[in-house]
């Protein structure tokens, strides 16, 4: 598959040999002249400039900005500027995605771009964009012909009743591009976590329609409270979508309307680490940044920290899965009803928690999945985690 046809290169601004030969600029392949080998990298970056999907359209233009800006090449200048981290770093930049026709073109578009790149175990990071254009990113993974599992982080919950293509009687795609996901057909969904909400921004309806499909949601106030909750999260994801809106607007002013409240750069950081050590992870979505809104690049540089953050955990990956090996530590939890015993696994070196989850209805369907601590604590004083009860119901 020839992607190049797909792709703008980027400007001379950006593809320039970097000065410092520590930073990231030296060790990325970015597209100028000839494109770069995406199958032999690790990961890459994919810029989208795309806005159809959003209400308030593409970047504005005025007096000050008499072109739109690109976020996606807002980001870059602040990425290749950082000082590279652990591992090789076998980093490529493909430039910025050409959109289609129509949106749902676009659509198309990245589900063929993405599904190449899984195919020959590249990590596509999409960059910009509004938020629907993850429907494009979901897409890829139908390919899979497996059960998947994604987790999205998000002020709101996107689930308004879908207009069309992308925009009817006022709901833009990017309000309902959630819905478009959990609906599709064929359901190809396992599991799926919504992170960092704010509950009186979402209606309560919503959040009932999640727990009744024994989804998991983790509030913006609970996730402050103790970041570590969300790893488990993260850790059972496939893939990861990611809205900066999700961020408060004081640490990233890159949205409109502007909100007070939300994760600070240093938990959405945290959250972007926990995502790249995520063995299972193979994509990653940074959506609706706007630039006209970042006159200072503050946003632009703490996407940038959370891309490094990204890759700071990818190349610290240590795949764990082998839990009849002598690295993890079997804890067994007699249990006075039914089930009459849970099962635990703790990695000896990560510290890491599993919970092996047997379905009730056939013996032969079980499942280890991601937990924490408090998990084993809940099952050792003869409470079921919520963790067990949910996954029952998925395994049916």
């Amino acid at each position: 598959m020839n992607l190049a046809l797909f792709f703008d290169p980027l400007p001379e601004s950006l593809t320039a040999p970097s000065a410092a030969p520590t930073t990231l600029a030296a060790y990325a392949s970015r597209f100028s002249d000839t494109f770069p080998d995406w199958r032999t990298a690790d990961l890459a970056l994919i810029g989208l400039d795309e806005w159809r999907g959003s209400a308030a359209g593409p970047p504005a233009v005025g007096p000050e900005i008499p072109t739109p800006l690109c976020g996606a090449n807002r980001v870059r200048e602040r990425f290749y500027q950082l000082q590279k981290g652990h591992g090789p770093v076998r980093l490529v930049d493909l430039g910025n995605l050409r959109p289609g026709l129509t949106l749902d073109d676009t659509y198309q578009r990245l589900r063929e771009i993405v599904g190449a790149l899984l195919e020959h175990n590249t990590l596509p990071i999409l960059l910009g964009g509004s938020h629907d254009l993850d429907y494009g990113q979901f897409l890829a993974y139908e390919t899979l012909e497996r059960p998947i599992s994604f987790a999205v982080v998000d002020a709101r919950l996107d689930m308004a009743e879908p207009g069309g293509a992308h925009a009817r009687n006022g709901i833009a795609a990017e309000d309902s591009h959630l819905r478009r996901l959990l609906v599709h057909e064929p359901n190809f969904i396992f599991s799926f976590a919504q992170l960092a909400h704010q509950q009186y921004l979402v209606p309560p309806e919503v959040l009932a329609a999640l727990e009744k499909l024994h989804f998991e949601t983790l509030r913006l106030g609970e996730i402050r409270q103790d970041l570590q909750q969300a790893e488990p999260l993260l850790r059972q994801a496939d893939f990861l979508s990611f809205d900066v809106t999700a961020l408060r607007w004081p640490d990233a002013p890159g949205y409109y309307p502007p909100n007070p409240f939300g994760l600070s750069n240093e938990d959405a950081a945290q959250l972007c680490w926990y995502a790249g050590h995520n063995a299972q992870l193979s994509s990653l979505g940074l959506y609706g940044y706007r630039p006209e809104h970042d006159p200072h690049g503050l946003a632009a540089a703490a996407l940038a920290t959370m891309l490094w953050y990204f890759l700071e955990g990818y190349y610290h990956r240590q795949p764990e899965t082998d839990f009849a090996s002598r690295r993890f530590v079997r804890y067994a939890v007699v249990l006075p009803g039914t089930p009459a015993e849970l099962v635990f696994f703790k990695s000896k070196r990560s510290g890491k928690w599993w919970l092996e989850v047997e379905s009730l209805a056939d013996s032969r369907v079980r499942r280890v999945v991601p937990c924490t601590y408090q998990d084993y604590l809940h099952a050792a004083q003869g409470d079921l985690p919520n963790r067990w009860i949910r996954l029952q119901a998925l395994l049916g």
